[in-house]
């Protein structure tokens, strides 16, 4: 069955039998997969009738592998993360490359030559960033890093949607959980938090910003903290869907009704972990697309471009007007 498009990874798997999971470990040369396994998805490959893009193939040369480098910091087995890589994965496959996780120094600069690189978890002054420049070593960020090839979720307007959110349904007390300042993420989620807040000419606390780490176990130890410390509020900002979940539970423990009580919004709209909250949404696989789209113009020597990927607001049931449940 001969095809003039190039299959995708799901269709891939459906033909295999197997996960995208696995047919991603499967084509990017990953451990994990048994050889049967491996001889099964490579037979739905020839099944499907792969036929690189000429184009793609042309721009990125011989088929060949592109780094990936993430910050020494980043937990790698996150929800956010797994999903974001999957994408990325189907988005070089479809252009012929693979992707690999590179081994690095204590810095977080590559110690395997690659193609080129997708940066993931860049902070302030990262030196992987400044190393590959002056190396002259094509890449892609994940994040935003002025002067360099970079794409990223609009986080300050994903900040301001959520917190203006709760303001519009009457919460003036509302707090926010976020985490790794120097990050980008972490940083322009509180940012939109800020401006939604002077918006409607309410002060800034710093006392009602939590440091949940964007995990669910440090989301859950800093909101027990805070109330138990006496903090009071009647609406939760967390700046990810996984401290969120971790708040919610710190809420139900401490005796609160959410969202008769506290209203909650979350960050990412991950798939089974966010999908009972109103969250922020952010559009993994137009990221993905458009990294391995600057990534070809980093290949190809063009001039340093950044792309914001538009965020939109989904309401759930962890959110309600204030005193609804008094």
């Amino acid at each position: 069955m001969k095809r003039s498009k190039m299959p995708t990874i799901r269709e891939i798997a459906r033909i295999a039998n197997v996960s995208v999971s696995t047919v991603s470990r499967a084509l990017n040369g990953r451990p994990g997969v048994s050889r049967e396994t491996q001889e099964r998805v490579m037979e739905a490959v020839r099944t499907l009738g792969y036929a690189p893009n000429p184009v793609a193939r042309e721009l990125v040369g011989k088929p060949s592998t592109v780094g990936l480098l993430l910050a020494p910091e980043v937990r790698r087995y996150t929800p956010y993360f797994v999903l974001l890589l999957e994408n990325l994965a189907e988005e070089l496959w479809r252009v012929g490359l693979r992707v690999k996780e590179v081994a690095t120094d204590a810095r977080g600069l590559p110690l395997e030559e690659a193609r080129g690189y997708v940066l993931l978890g860049a902070h302030d002054h990262d030196p992987r960033i400044e190393a590959l420049q002056k190396a002259g070593h094509p890449f892609v960020l994940i994040g935003v890093y002025p002067g360099s090839f970079w794409v990223a979720p609009d986080d300050p307007a994903g900040g301001y949607l959520a917190t203006r959110h709760l303001l519009e349904l009457g919460h003036e007390e509302v707090a926010v959980l976020t985490g790794y300042l120097h990050h980008q993420a972490g940083r322009e989620r509180l940012m939109g938090y800020k401006k939604a807040l002077l918006e409607a000419g309410l002060p800034f606390h710093p006392e009602r910003v939590l440091d949940g780490e964007f995990s669910a176990l440090s989301a859950y130890r800093a909101v027990r903290r805070a109330w138990e410390g006496g903090l009071r509020f009647t609406g939760l900002f967390a700046a990810s869907d996984e401290m969120a979940l971790g708040a919610w539970a710190a809420l139900e423990d401490l005796g609160l009704r959410v969202p008769e009580e506290v209203s909650l919004v979350g960050y990412d709209d991950l798939p089974e972990v966010g999908e009972r909250l109103t969250t922020v949404h952010q559009d993994l696989p137009t990221i993905a697309r458009e990294a391995v789209h600057l990534l070809g113009l980093a290949l190809a020597g063009e001039a340093p471009l950044g792309k914001r990927v538009p965020v939109h607001l989904i309401p759930r049931g962890t959110t309600a007007r204030r005193g609804v449940g008094d």
